[in-house]
């Protein structure tokens, strides 16, 4: 059994070493490549990602797995092996539904889609990615038929990211988050609005840069295994347990954007660098889902660097790089206006109050595309109605609309963006039991510290990978099943608080 356990990794290795160097391939597109480069690296990063399917659905990993199925039962369900075997298996089944010509036809439409959306979007040009789009749709669509036996055809497409979740699962937990939601939006729509102009001053953005570093490497992120350089959209990627790497930008007249967006990417990239080196080049070795995933990038960014004990200690020092602009504005004005609730039109600049209201919206917009019920051509308008329904506004053009978010333009339409949401609410109930068992912790932010947290973190949900699924990560982490609440008494705690409003 263990020589043939030694296969098995060894060919799962083959095939994970392949899609790494296709993710080389990638994050060069989206920092350094020239754009003439385009056409060849779609058919660069194709060819990679078609051998990864070949190596990963090689019939040799089946007979392996069926002969090793009776020492994985031999095993408790924790046991290292008996989860690679579980996780390999629930890959392979999937995988091998997939032929190799179609992930790689997917992958060069990405590429190519990616660079028309990267000319498109600060040109307002709709037109020239729409039929970009209708291939997408129609690859999604290929992709979940792939996929007999779901109740849903999103269905497919969000068991990927967000194994065990399903249309009929999140429909009523983000219907049920809504209902929570808008009240208290209504209510702090009701209060005066704080002054926030000062974040759109002139930031040098070196500066800008060299804060945002400062901040995350005092987190806990490993700049010995990764680093950080620019992008058109903030993302983080993995190509080992020893290079883990994030992306952001920055705006001279925006203090907010690229220094959130560090601070969130660092909180994916933290959860990559504490999975267990044992599991690099296994299935296991990545975060468990897209939501648990989400739930450390959203603590790390808002529950952590959006508090008032966190800014009690960074904000005499954001002073003194950026004197001129900021010493006129007291600790407690700079805190409220980067908390300030009011709708906006771009989901990653959306305020932790609104910000699930923009994730429901391309949920919602995504489920009717792949139903059938909403044309592509017709998206635009969708979008603009969606906004003025749930968050009262209009975007002046597709640029800061239907454009805005890249996801649809550089992957599958559907099974995305409700990570997002469940990031939020498992964040909430992460960062409740992390306090419960460590009652210092928000003590030890007021000092710059962070230890402690990251420390609790690794040991309960990083060094995990993917061992657990989301659904038992959260069970063990807080005693119970997912739900909202801890995240909306999280919410109305902090911006009830804020804005002098009831929070129960």
């Amino acid at each position: 059994m263990n020589t043939k356990l030694q296969e098995l990794k060894s060919r799962l290795r083959e095939a994970s070493d392949l899609n790494s160097a296709a993710s080389v391939l990638y994050w060069d597109q989206t920092t350094y490549m020239p754009s003439g480069g385009a056409a060849a690296r779609g058919r660069q990063m194709a060819a990679l990602q078609m051998l990864a399917q070949e190596k990963a659905t090689d019939p040799a990993i089946g007979r392996l797995l069926d002969d090793l199925q009776p020492y994985e039962e031999s095993l408790p369900y924790e046991d290292d092996d008996a989860s690679l075997l579980r996780v390999a298996r629930r890959d392979y089944e999937r995988q091998t539904r997939l032929p190799a010509d179609f992930v790689g036809e997917m992958a060069e439409h990405s590429i190519e889609s990616y660079q028309t959306w990267i000319k498109a979007r600060p040109a307002n040009d709709f037109a020239a990615v729409a039929p970009m789009l209708e291939k997408t749709l129609d690859l999604s669509r290929r992709y979940a038929d792939y996929f007999p036996g779901y109740d849903h055809i999103a269905d497919p497409l969000i068991d990927e990211s967000d194994p065990g979740m399903t249309v009929a699962t999140l429909r009523p937990l983000f219907k049920e988050l809504r209902a929570q939601l808008v009240p208290l939006v209504d209510a702090i729509a009701a209060q005066p609005v704080p002054d926030d102009s000062f974040i759109y001053r002139d930031f040098m953005e070196q500066q800008q840069w060299d804060f945002g570093v400062d901040i995350v490497r005092r987190y806990g992120y490993d700049f010995e295994r990764g680093r950080q350089d620019k992008t058109h959209h903030p993302y983080m990627i993995r190509f080992s347990a020893g290079d883990v790497r994030i992306t952001t930008r920055f705006s001279k007249n925006n203090l907010i954007d690229g220094l959130f967006s560090t601070l969130h990417e660092a909180g994916h990239a933290m959860y990559e660098q504490g999975v267990a080196l044992d599991y690099d080049a296994t299935p296991l070795g990545h975060g468990a889902s897209s939501g648990v995933h989400e739930s450390q990038s959203r603590l790390w960014e808002n529950v952590v660097g959006r508090s008032r004990p966190f800014w009690s200690y960074f904000y005499p020092r954001l002073q003194a790089v950026f004197p001129a602009q900021l010493n006129d504005v007291s600790e407690d004005a700079f805190y409220r206006a980067i908390n300030l609730v009011r709708p906006s039109l771009i989901r990653v600049d959306a305020d932790e109050v609104t910000y699930n209201l923009h994730v429901i919206i391309r949920f919602e917009l995504e489920l009717a595309l792949l139903e059938g019920t909403l044309a592509i051509k017709d998206l635009p308008d969708a979008w603009q109605a969606s906004y003025q329904e749930s968050l009262g506004i209009q975007a002046p053009d597709n640029r800061d609309g239907v454009l805005q978010d890249v996801h649809w333009y550089s992957g599958p339409i559907g099974g995305v963006f409700q990570g997002y949401t469940l990031g939020n609410i498992m964040g909430a109930a992460f960062w409740q039991a992390a306090t419960q068992a460590n009652p210092d912790v928000t003590n030890d932010i007021a000092q710059g510290e962070f230890a402690t947290l990251h420390s609790w973190l690794a040991d309960n949900i990083y060094r995990h990978g993917r061992k657990f699924t989301a659904d038992e990560l959260i069970e063990r982490v807080t005693g119970g099943a997912l739900s909202i609440d801890p995240y909306v008494a999280y919410l109305r705690g902090k911006f009830g608080e804020m804005y002098g409003i009831d929070r129960t």
